[in-house]
């Protein structure tokens, strides 16, 4: 995308540790250009003089799993452009999409803004709604997003090059939300059947699920993680909520 604009990236910077949150690692080295350099910084104090090295005029970040300390902000002449999978300032924190969807959203977004030293609160450069279907995977929400971030690049890279400070956010409409808390892991069958599909989906697209967390539920005598429900009636076990019942599509043993 940025070589499509005529920008020219000068280097890949990611991490070792935490990424099993985001892409696979091998995955990552493989999609990344062979003549990219790619830097892997051992920890967050050397990220400054790692980014100097190639004296970026703008750096992009879309799902870097550290926060960035401030000598490493101010490397970038127009700093670091950062893309976050809501409609800024909602939904504000590491998991954005899990609480869309657990709250019923019919829509996410996608806001391209500039970093400052605190988490998803820099000027907003660009901004577009995105529509929330039956995704149950990144797999199958990620070409939105993809979509998305192609189509506001171009405009806001331009906003950046132009010197173009964005917009403040509203901290009026602001919302901080981090982890789920460790009762949501297990699936309240006296709760009603949208609740459920709400809970499985959004355990789906929940940032560092901690090992054996995520729309729990007893089935022939075995915990397991429930992935994929549906209301019309199917091979899989039956589900009996307080309104009725769901079935389970897909599942994994812990």
């Amino acid at each position: 995308m940025l070589r499509a604009e005529g920008h020219e990236p000068v280097a890949l910077l990611c991490v070792r540790h935490g990424t099993a949150r985001y892409t696979e690692m091998s995955e990552l080295l493989a999609a990344a250009p062979s003549e990219l350099d790619v830097v892997m910084p051992s920890a967050r104090d050397r990220m400054a003089p790692l980014l100097r090295l190639f004296e970026p005029d703008v750096a992009v970040c879309i799902g870097f799993p550290w926060k960035i300390p401030p000598d490493a902000l101010a490397v970038p002449r127009h700093g670091i452009v950062n893309g976050h999978p809501s409609l800024l300032p909602r939904y504000r924190g590491p998991s954005p999409v899990s609480w869309a969807v657990r709250s019923g959203e019919p829509e996410i977004g996608f806001t391209l803004h500039y970093m400052d030293a605190e988490l998803d609160t820099g000027n907003i450069l660009g901004q577009v709604r995105i529509s929330l279907d039956d995704e149950h995977s990144w797999e199958e929400l990620t070409p939105k997003l993809a979509g998305a971030v192609g189509g506001l690049l171009p405009g806001v890279l331009e906003r950046v090059a132009a010197g173009d400070p964005g917009e403040p956010q509203d901290e009026s409409q602001a919302t901080y939300l981090g982890a789920f808390e460790l009762e949501y892991a297990r699936i309240d069958l006296t709760r009603s059947r949208d609740d459920v599909a709400r809970q499985v989906r959004a355990w789906r697209f929940h940032s560092a699920v901690p090992e054996g967390k995520g729309a729990l539920t007893e089935i022939s005598g075995e915990t397991v993680r429930v992935l994929r429900v549906s209301r019309e009636p199917g091979d899989g076990d039956a589900l009996e909520c307080a309104d009725g019942t769901l079935w389970v599509v897909e599942s994994e043993a812990l």
